[in-house]
This record gives structure tokens, C-alpha cells and sequence, in this order.
């Protein structure tokens, strides 16, 4: 797949941009805070409708603006150029594509990949497993409806069941018809993160090879709160704990409190990783993301780097360039230009939200 235009209205800072993009990389240079980010966020936005910096719309509409909207012009595997339109609320958004809107989300997962490699991205082996499941149900939900559809399940029955339970007045029988949907849904999400991880981490472990000349193995490991993975198990489960959920006014037990880890030589990488293998091992997650994703779908990611370049040594920025697919498309992010070795760039200068195509300064190596 490749981006061929991006038009944005009144989304965060920027009141309107039309970008028009050629050939495989394109590179926006500028100061922290012009908008550089918001523009990949943007992009980004197409895959799933959710955004990888926060789970709130009304964040994405410029200030004093009521709407904010996201244009895309593609050249896709399967659709042929194709042209798709998010309108977002404060309260919800609309998609169209190509001129026909579409009403069901499930409806939309799956057919245009992106994965964004992110600063932000050491969190998710060093910070809390509320930021890594967020990472997981974005990524199993973009390429598979039924994660989606069972997430969703869950979800709703969670916040059911925890409602009863903080306003003092869960009773069996409520708790109960909240409890089958729950563990029928959780006994899924469990399954289908399992298969997941172990696909993303087989995928990880080969991308973390070429980023680290094979020097050491590397990998993911599933944490399920609750690793009987039948819904019978879960509701037993969930029954017998219902005084102890009574007292702490919460649901204790399920995949809301799942995580995984990652681990390097076989040891536990937020523990005894380096900073340079955990910065390899976010990398390595996120070419594992990419390749799952085209296989996935059979269409190939548009990757949006976000100031990442700077952050590698030299030999790790080689490695990472060369464990990118060369046909994909790389819209990246810097305050300064990138390096003459990493080929031809499409420059735009970003400030305050406007941005400038220049002539192009890098050039690529014969």
C-alpha cells in the first residue's frame, strides 16, 4: 500500500494541510511541537480509527473546532486506488470510503495497515501492562474482526458487572447474566492472544536477529491472568470470587489483567536488558508488527517512523534500514535531516502546523 495524498482540516494543531506524496520516503524535518507527530498520527488513524498517543477524540480536534477531518489517497494491493475520509466529533467520527460510508468498524479492520515506530515505544517493555494489553488489542483488533468482536464483548460485560459492584447492590442473579457473557468472551480474547503473541514473537525474534546479527535470542511471553482457557473454567472462576469482587468493588480475575513480557537470552529484557537491546527489542517488535500485518492481509504497511532514526547508533540504524522491506513506503519524522546512506528522501519542512515540500538534499547511495 502507499500513501499518495494526505489532506488534514482542523486536525489538532494543523487548520489544513494537503500533502501529495512520491516514491517511497518521505521525511518531515522541524522543531519539536510544530506538528511533525500529529501528521503521522493522523496517518496512521487509517488502520484501526484509533490513534497510538490516546484513546479520546475530542484530543484530535483543533482547538475552538467542533470537527476535525483525515483524507487519504492510496494505491492499494487489492482496492486500486482508493480514497478514504474520517470525520471525527467529539463524540464519534464517520468513515467513508470512497464515497460510501462505512457503518461497521469490523467492516474496515484489516484492509489498511500501518505500524508506527515511536520514542514512546521503550514503554512497552519498561512500563505498565495497561500500555502493553492497549498495544496488543490495537494490534490482534486491526487485522482480525472477531479479536475486535470479542473485545468488544468483553468489554461491555466488564464494565456491566463493575458497575453493579461499585454502586453496592451486585446480587447473584445480576452478577450472574453478566458472568456468561464475560467468560465466553474472555475464553476467546485468551485464545486468540495466545495464538497472537506466538506468531508476533516468531516474527520478533527473526526481526531481532538481523537488528542484532544473530548475537542473541530473543522473545515474547503470554501472562494470562487466568490461563484455564475454557469459559466453564472463567465463570467458576468469576462465581467463586464474586464476595471477594464485592469487597474490593471490582472484577479481580480475566484478561483485563493479562500481560506479556519480553525477554533476551533468555532472561527478563525490563530487568536486565540494556538500554540499546531494549530499544532493538521495541524495533524488532514493531518490524514484527509490519510482518504479521501483510500476512495478515496481504497488503503491505505504510511504516511511520516518529523520531527514531536520531536515538540508534550508527550500525543499529543500518541494521534497522535493512530489516525494513524495501518496497514499503516510510514516512518518518526528525529534527534534523537523516543520513545521505539511507537513500532519497521527499523533504517537508513542518512549523506550526504548515508544511513545505523542499527540494530534495539527501540523496541516495549508487
Amino acid at each position: 500500500m502507499r500513501l499518495r495524498k494526505l489532506t488534514l482540516r482542523h486536525f489538532r494543531n494543523v487548520g489544513f494541510a494537503a500533502l501529495e506524496f512520491s516514491g517511497r520516503q518521505q521525511f518531515l524535518v522541524g522543531a519539536n511541537g510544530q506538528g511533525k507527530t500529529n501528521l503521522l498520527e493522523a496517518a496512521g488513524f487509517l488502520t484501526a480509527l484509533r490513534s497510538f498517543r490516546t484513546t479520546e477524540n475530542k484530543l484530535l480536534v483543533g482547538h475552538t473546532q467542533h470537527t476535525a477531518a483525515i483524507a487519504c489517497e492510496l494505491e492499494h494491493e487489492r482496492l486500486g486506488e482508493t480514497r478514504v475520509t474520517i470525520k471525527l466529533r467529539h463524540d464519534g467520527k464517520e468513515l467513508w470510503c470512497d464515497q460510501a460510508r462505512v457503518t461497521r468498524l469490523a467492516d474496515h479492520l484489516g484492509k489498511f495497515p500501518t505500524v508506527v515506530f515511536s520514542s514512546q515505544d521503550l514503554q512497552l517493555v519498561r512500563g505498565s501492562p495497561a500500555g502493553r494489553r492497549r498495544w496488543l488489542d490495537l494490534t490482534l483488533a486491526a487485522m482480525d474482526p472477531g479479536y475486535f468482536g470479542a473485545l468488544q464483548k468483553f468489554s461491555r460485560a466488564l464494565a456491566g458487572r463493575n458497575a453493579l459492584l461499585k454502586a453496592g447492590r451486585a446480587v447473584d442473579g445480576e452478577l450472574g447474566a453478566f458472568e456468561q457473557i464475560l467468560a465466553a468472551a474472555a475464553a476467546e480474547l485468551i485464545g486468540l492472544r495466545a495464538s497472537g503473541l506466538q506468531a508476533l514473537g516468531a516474527q520478533l525474534k527473526a526481526s531481532y536477529a538481523k537488528l542484532c546479527d544473530d548475537a542473541e535470542p530473543a522473545g515474547l511471553g503470554y501472562e494470562p491472568n487466568f490461563d484455564e482457557p475454557s469459559a466453564e473454567a472463567l465463570l467458576a472462576r468469576l462465581e467463586a470470587g464474586r464476595e471477594r469482587d464485592r469487597q474490593m468493588r471490582t472484577t479481580l480475575v480475566g484478561p483485563h489483567r493479562d500481560d506479556f513480557h519480553f525477554s533476551v537470552r533468555h532472561t527478563a529484557a525490563r530487568d536486565f536488558a540494556s538500554e540499546g537491546q531494549q530499544r532493538s527489542l521495541v524495533l524488532a517488535l514493531r518490524l514484527a508488527q509490519a510482518a504479521w500485518f501483510q500476512e495478515k492481509s496481504g497488503v503491505r504497511p505504510v511504516m511511520l517512523a516518529d523520531d527514531v532514526l536520531g536515538e540508534l547508533d550508527p550500525a543499529r540504524r543500518r541494521r534497522f534500514w535493512a530489516a525494513i522491506d524495501p518496497a514499503s513506503q516510510v514516512l518518518a519524522t526528525g529534527t534534523a535531516l537523516p543520513d545521505g546512506e539511507l537513500g532519497a528522501w521527499q523533504i517537508f519542512e513542518v512549523a506550526d502546523g504548515a508544511f513545505v515540500e523542499k527540494p530534495a538534499r539527501v540523496e541516495a547511495i549508487p
